[in-house]
């Protein structure tokens, strides 16, 4: 395989002490045996309040001295951005990120406050994978994929390693699948060690390139998609997760946009917690997973919290409206 369980333990090791171990959490009232039981990894407290932390913490501390002197440049909406500039300010290494000019702004700003320097495009005009390999090839930089190599699907399998530690039994593990980093690296790590566990990707009906791909048994590409989930606006898995994950998904669940915002509240009401519509979007799926199979203990991956409060108030809101 693409990436080895070793490699999801070297990853750990690497990552140890400036990586936060999430809780797993469950809602505050316990539901009856009938119904199925949900269990939160709670990735939106993670360092830089997304999962991304892990990956690219394991990416730059893999590049050799002689190289990170030259910096390191990444492309992406918000997360992994804000992830690579927090790992690269932390080892001391410049990091030019390229990020879309729609992208969140608070996205924006908490990538440029840890010292990157940003790299504005059209994302419906121009390719940011070009962008950031022309900067690479002029300065000697170092490229940081957002998904789609070794070393950031290890890091983001380091999540799957605490939820085998945190929970005695599971049937689902689901999780929000943008580019595949998160859902291959999981599964990886949880396939040997949990063989029954079915691993069920999640995507927003308008982002449905996993799903597409999943269908076809070869990668498709769609339009940048319309979506509330910032984290799922790529426009097809990424080379070595989809190889990954046509071997060890089960099922990919599409949820709609109304489904996202639901879930919002309904992780609010639950857990108290501030999620942001990504994580929300795997919220969704395993909703429709338990009303499935009753009384099935399904783990959720919630991805990241890195949300305009604004932007949250109004759409919790409408929700109540």
């Amino acid at each position: 395989m693409i990436v080895e369980f070793s490699d999801i333990i070297a990853a750990q090791k690497r990552i140890a002490g400036v990586v936060r171990h999430t809780p797993l959490l469950s809602p505050i009232h316990e539901a009856p045996p009938s119904q199925a039981r949900f269990y939160y990894k709670c990735e939106h407290l993670q360092r830089g309040g997304a999962f991304k932390m892990r990956g690219a913490y394991n990416k730059i501390t893999s590049i050799s001295e002689e190289r990170r002197r030259y910096g390191v440049v990444a492309f992406s909406s918000g997360n992994h951005a804000r992830a690579v500039a927090t790992a690269a300010s932390l080892l001391g290494i410049h990091a030019k990120i390229v990020m879309p000019q729609d992208a969140p702004q608070n996205k924006i700003a908490a990538t440029r406050e840890v010292g990157a320097e940003i790299i504005l495009y059209d994302r419906y005009k121009e390719d940011r994978a070009a962008i950031a390999q022309e900067i690479c090839d002029r300065e000697n930089r170092t490229l940081v994929p957002p998904f789609d190599d070794p070393y950031i699907i290890a890091g983001q399998g380091t999540i799957g390693l605490e939820i085998d530690e945190q929970a005695d039994h599971l049937d689902f593990l689901v999780a929000p699948v943008g580019g595949g980093g998160l859902m291959a690296g999981t599964a990886v790590a949880l396939v040997e060690k949990r063989p029954n566990l079915k691993f069920i990707a999640a995507e927003a009906a308008s982002a449905n390139d996993t799903y597409l791909s999943m269908k076809k048994g070869e990668r498709v590409e769609i339009p940048v998609p319309q979506t509330l989930a910032d984290g799922m606006q790529v426009t097809s898995p990424g080379i070595l997760t989809f190889e990954i994950m046509k071997d060890l998904l089960q099922e990919v669940v599409l949820v709609s946009e109304q489904e996202i915002v639901d879930s919002l509240y309904q992780i609010a009401s639950t857990i108290r917690q501030v999620i942001e519509p990504t994580s929300a979007v795997a919220v969704a799926a395993a909703k429709k997973i338990a009303a499935a199979n009753p009384g099935a203990h399904i783990a959720v991956i919630l991805s990241g919290g890195n949300i305009d409060l604004q932007k949250y108030h109004s759409l919790v809101a409408s929700r109540l409206d």
